[in-house]
């Protein structure tokens, strides 16, 4: 970067892995996690994806600044830093956290796929597998490429619900009730569950991997300055993709909220249903035609992320190199058999809270990648003068103990009640 460029210009430069980061925030898990908040409990839930999506902008900061004082990212820093066990069992649960991810992502292209051209699901799953050959594509292009095609998905995605807001026309006053954290979302077991999927949606573990690894494909200058300006325009870049997250997220739960939440439709969590009942419900031709394009989209964004995110995991832990499409068929091959078991026992339906389940998944796994982000990034002999002060390790500590007590709520709730 040029000495003395503009702020626009710096901004520009780093932008990018930010919007790569985003998707993951907005993939097709979070459309079950949201409908389903929506449909059940009205707006309530939407104080759940504010607050998840402060998390996300907290800790992604941290990967980033662990990424640029380092020059390791979170999965090469756990290698370092643990023993072998230690890191090969952080392995297993993070390669546990990309397959719930990469199952989401085929789900849910797939089930675009149907509502676009009437493809079963099982097909559906299929040809997205394939979907190796586009990543590799691009990659060989270069990383700006990868970082172009999915800046372009996510401006689809947006755009889409964007126009979905206008023809909704959502209770404001609704909306901004929602806005308010409430107890009965803890004490309410059913909307406890959907509240920890959505946190498993947003806040993704294999996103904190991932940032801290391509945020370094940004050159600066090799100083403190340079990396102090780095860890600035980086988290700067994060927030403003995380934003466009957050709008996504609220969209679609607002829109199931306006839609689906009264005592007719308020089972509505499946996004095949929701499909199909938006355009007779609105009575606006073409309502569900930009739902389906939205969830196209999204999962093939989120598709390329997660690729990339299993190589930089398992270069990282286990310092394995394996071709793309070596490491693609394996994270597809994980996904695709719990697929086409519940889809050929319990039939096509069963994919709504089959999406809901994985995210639950991830949350489950959150702590592990964000506890050792936390440990690292605080430590004055990894980080130096860009170790975490107080206030911000006193934010991330709380970030994850809420985190942990939710799963520990669930779970609790799970054994006693019988309820999943």
């Amino acid at each position: 970067m040029p000495v003395g460029a503009s702020f626009w210009r710096k901004l520009l430069a780093y932008a990018g892995p930010g919007f790569l980061i985003s998707v993951g925030y907005m993939d097709p898990g979070n459309w079950a996690t949201d409908l389903a908040g929506g449909a059940r409990f009205g707006y309530t839930l939407i104080s759940v994806i504010l607050i998840s999506n402060f998390m996300a902008m907290l800790v992604q900061h941290l990967a980033v600044k662990l990424g640029v004082a380092t020059g390791r990212d979170l999965a090469q820093a756990c290698r370092d830093h643990y023993s072998k066990r230690v890191a090969v069992s952080l392995w297993v649960l993070c390669e546990l956290a990309i397959a719930a991810m990469d199952l989401a992502e085929l789900l849910g292209s797939a089930v675009a796929l149907k509502l676009l051209f009437g493809l079963p699901i099982l097909w559906g799953c299929l040809i997205t597998s394939v979907d190796v050959l586009l990543i590799l594509y691009l990659q060989n292009k270069g990383f700006r490429r990868i970082e172009a095609v999915v800046i372009a998905l996510v401006a689809t995605i947006g755009g889409c619900f964007a126009i979905e807001m206008f023809l909704v026309k959502p209770d404001l006053l609704g909306v901004a009730a929602g806005a308010i954290p409430k107890l009965e979302i803890v004490t309410n077991p059913q909307m406890l569950y959907i509240a920890i999927g959505i946190i498993g949606a947003t806040v993704m573990p294999h996103n904190l991997y991932l940032h801290s690894s391509i945020v370094q494909t940004r050159k600066h200058a090799p100083n403190q300055a340079g990396r102090r300006e780095a860890i600035r325009y980086g988290t700067l870049d994060s927030c403003i993709a995380l934003t466009a997250a957050l709008f996504v997220n609220g969209a679609i739960l607002v829109l199931a909220a306006a839609v689906f939440h009264n005592p007719q439709y308020s089972d509505v969590a499946d996004i095949e249903d929701a499909h199909r009942l938006l355009t007779p419900l609105l009575g606006v031709t073409g309502a569900s035609l930009l739902f389906a394009l939205a969830l196209l989209a999204s999962g093939q964004s989120s598709t390329l992320t997660g690729t990339l995110a299993g190589q930089i995991v398992m270069e990282g832990f286990l310092n394995i190199r394996l071709r793309p499409w070596v490491r693609r068929l394996i994270t597809r091959g994980l996904a695709i058999v719990p697929a086409m078991i519940v889809i050929g026992f319990f039939g096509e339906g069963a994919t709504g809270e089959l999406l809901i389940a994985s995210q639950v998944i991830l949350s489950l796994q959150l702590p592990f990648a964000i506890v050792p982000l936390i440990a690292f990034t605080r430590d004055k002999r990894k980080m130096g003068v860009f170790a975490n002060g107080r206030f911000i390790t006193t934010l991330a500590w709380v970030t994850a103990g809420v985190v942990i007590v939710l799963n520990v709520k669930l779970l609790v709730d799970v054994a006693s009640m019988g309820f999943g």
